[in-house]
Formats: C-alpha cells, sequence, structure tokens
C-alpha cells in the first residue's frame, strides 16, 4: 500500500555522448562513485536529503563497471526506478531511501538512508509526539499536526477514513479517528485530504494487533502498584521480572494492566511477557519492538507523574507557563544532599527547547542555569541548603523555559 500513495512523478534520460572506455569487467567489484552518501550514527539511517515537496528528488550516480550493473532505485522497500538517474515527486514526509547496484555476476552494492520531504506552510501537516503512530484495528487513532481542520478525510492503508474528529488543544491540536477493523499490519502511509480532494502526506502509522506495551516500561517501584499501558493489552498472559513471573493481575484492559512489581532490590532487571497464545509480549522502547527490555527498579519518591507542557513565551496567568505541582513544604521536609530528577520529554512542533529550575519569584536556583535540551531524558539535581532555603524565603520551587513536557520528579 506504501507504494499506492507515493506521489508519482518519474523522468529520467540516458547519457548520448559516448562513453569512456573501461578496463574493467564484470566480475569486478561494484562501486558507487559519486555521490558520497554520509555515514549513519548510534545505529541510525543517515539523512540524505531534505527537500519542500514542492520539489522533486534528483539525483545521478557515478558508478562502476557502468556498462555491467544495474541500478534499482527503493522507496520504504518498493522499487520505484532503475536508471543511473532518478527524478521524482513525493508527498511530504520521511521515507527509507536505498539504490542497489548490481551486476550481472550477481556482485552488488547499495547506499541507503533518509529522504525528509517537508510541507508547505499553509498545508495540513504532521507532527509526532509519542507512540501514537502505533495502532490497532479496530481500536482509536490520534494524529497530531497544524492546519488539521482543513482535513475532510483521512486514507491510511489505502483505505479511506471519515469516521474522526478533529480537536483543539492547548498540548496541539489533533485528528482522532476510528481504524479500520480490515486494515492491515506493517507499516502504512498517511494522506490527509482537504474539501478539494487534493491529498497531503501524513507520514506513517504502524498497525499491530498482537499486545504490546509502550508505557510503565522503563523503572517501578519494588512491591507497588504496577501500571503498564499499550496496545492488546487483555491477551497478555504473564509478565517476567528478574526472574520472577507474575500471572495475577489487579486489572486488565486492552489498553492497560495493573499488578503488583516483584518485591527487588534496587538495579536493572530483565524485563519479558507471554500472551495467552503463547507469543512473546512485544515492548516498544527507543523507537523500536523488543521482546526483552531492561528496567529498572528503584527506591524513588515519585512527586510528580503527568505530563504537563511549559513554555515561557504564554501569558501570565496560563497555567503552562510554569510547572508549579510542587508544594514548597514538600521541599522543607527535605534534607541537604537530596537528589531531585526532573524527567521530561520534548515537543516536537516546538521551535526550540530550553529548562531552567527556579525559585517562585523566577531566580535560578545555585549552581543551576538555562539548559538546551536536545532529546527526551531527565535532569539530575543534589539539593543544598543553599537551593532549599532560597525555595522556602521566594515562594516554592519552578521549572520554566519553552517546548518541552514534565513527566516526573521523584527524589532519591
Amino acid at each position: 500500500m506504501l507504494l499506492a500513495i507515493l506521489a508519482i512523478s518519474f523522468s529520467f534520460s540516458a547519457c548520448t555522448e559516448e562513453e569512456p572506455f573501461e578496463t574493467i569487467t564484470a566480475d569486478d567489484e561494484p562501486r558507487v562513485l559519486n555521490p558520497i552518501f554520509a555515514n549513519g550514527e548510534n545505529g541510525q539511517l543517515p539523512l540524505i536529503t531534505e527537500i519542500s515537496r514542492d520539489a522533486n528528488l534528483t539525483m545521478e550516480l557515478t558508478l562502476t563497471p557502468s556498462t555491467f550493473s544495474t541500478v534499482t532505485w527503493l522507496i520504504d522497500g518498493y522499487k520505484v526506478n532503475e536508471g543511473t538517474e532518478i527524478d521524482m515527486n513525493l508527498k511530504a514526509g520521511s521515507y527509507h531511501f536505498k539504490v542497489l547496484v548490481t551486476t550481472g555476476t550477481g556482485k552488488s552494492t547499495f547506499r541507503e538512508g533518509i529522504v525528509k520531504v517537508n510541507p508547505l506552510a499553509n498545508d495540513p501537516q504532521t507532527i509526532e509526539k509519542g507512540v501514537e503512530r502505533i495502532i490497532t484495528p479496530g481500536g482509536t487513532g490520534i494524529i497530531y499536526g497544524y492546519s488539521l481542520n482543513l482535513v475532510k478525510s483521512l486514507v491510511i492503508g489505502g483505505l479511506s477514513i471519515n469516521d474522526f474528529s478533529f480537536n483543539e488543544d492547548p498540548d496541539g491540536d489533533y485528528l482522532q479517528y476510528s481504524v479500520p477493523n480490515d486494515l492491515s499490519e506493517g507499516k502504512h502511509r498517511v494522506l490527509l485530504v482537504d474539501e478539494g480532494a487534493s491529498d497531503y502526506g501524513g507520514n506513517t502509522v504502524t498497525v499491530t494487533s498482537s499486545a504490546l506495551a509502550t508505557g510503565g516500561i522503563s523503572r517501578v517501584d519494588p512491591n507497588s502498584v504496577w501500571h503498564l499501558t499499550g496496545l492488546n493489552m487483555d491477551q497478555i498472559a504473564s509478565i517476567t521480572l528478574g526472574g520472577q513471573t507474575i500471572t495475577s493481575f489487579t486489572q486488565q484492559t486492552a489498553t492497560e494492566l495493573v499488578l503488583t512489581s516483584p518485591n527487588l532490590e534496587a538495579g536493572s532487571y530483565t524485563l519479558t511477557g507471554k500472551t495467552k497464545s503463547n507469543t512473546a509480549l512485544k515492548f516498544y522502547s527507543e523507537g523500536s519492538f523488543k521482546e526483552e527490555i531492561s528496567l529498572t527498579v528503584s527506591s524513588e519518591t515519585v512527586l510528580y507523574e503527568g505530563h504537563h507542557y511549559i513554555s515561557w513565551e504564554l501569558p501570565d496567568g496560563d497555567p503552562n507557563k510554569t510547572f508549579n505541582l510542587i508544594a514548597k513544604e514538600v521541599f522543607a521536609a527535605m534534607s541537604p544532599g537530596t537528589t531531585l530528577n526532573i524527567h521530561y520529554s520534548l515537543n516536537p512542533g516546538a521551535s526550540y527547547w530550553q529548562m531552567q529550575t527556579t525559585t517562585g519569584w523566577w531566580t535560578a536556583l545555585p549552581g543551576t542555569g538555562t539548559l538546551d535540551l536536545a532529546a527526551d531524558g531527565f535532569v539530575e539535581l543534589v539539593m543544598t541548603q543553599e537551593m532549599l532555603d532560597l525555595i522556602q524565603a521566594q515562594d516554592g520551587f519552578l521549572c520554566v523555559g519553552h517546548g518541552y513536557y514534565v513527566d516526573r520528579v521523584s527524589i532519591k
């Protein structure tokens, strides 16, 4: 289905000049001489190019042995062209790009990376905030973005969806839609269709009918109430942490599993699970699907857990201008040396991301400053007596800044 909704526009031309004489043979190893492709980092594919949707993806290969080689271009795993040149239009979104060079003797080489196509300013366009792009047939899906009020229908995997609603929200406008029961498993591209029947790229969703845990899988307190969230959670038969298997649950629904965590010492333990059909429970962690992950058991005291957005660009009086949800009396009970952990996640739609910890009067805590945030993570503060005294004298504790959510605050 991915191939069907690529905005197709091909053109390529054959060379009319006489090729230079080659001393190589069909038995030589194929090589791409130009262009030079960047190397990926940390297991991630490199960004090959970034263009606007009104510009074509264009590229010409110089390779050897050119006389004995076939060049195949693939987008998202689908063949879209052959030859040494490509000139193709794509809708907004990120694409897995690959060019494969094969000789007549079966030798091959390839180059791959990400092609990013940006929407135009007034287009309906989407962003990704978390795990909302993983959906299940018959369930409910959410798409965040901008100018979504212009959308009159959705197309996912070639299926039209008219059962959806547009919702305005301080944390970002979104479309909420009913996932078709017959939507096949796998990755599908999304189209946003406006009143004039023009369609716009909305990147991809991943469809699964299997049990998938997406939340509550990074840390847990020992011998405490443990909430696991995800998709098709009613299929889970057992959870195993640190070699201890749990088969009795306090509550189990399609989206949540509630149980009591094992009474383990603080540390990192392997987390796995089984479904009622005896298949492995999947976990979505660090951007990929896994059958086992490492979970931290700690004795932290959680002071706040939620998803509170912060932007100091909002007007005074707006509850999201600051994070002030921990009373100063809590800090009055702390001792110097207490470690305060502030877990946060970034708002992808923000133009920049900064955090600062201050008193209620916006005075920076001693020894701290403005932090530039680059990825989801946490900030660790070791509280000093000077910090604690200033919090009491200046009306409490704040997190300020722009472009991030406070997800959890804990002490240990």
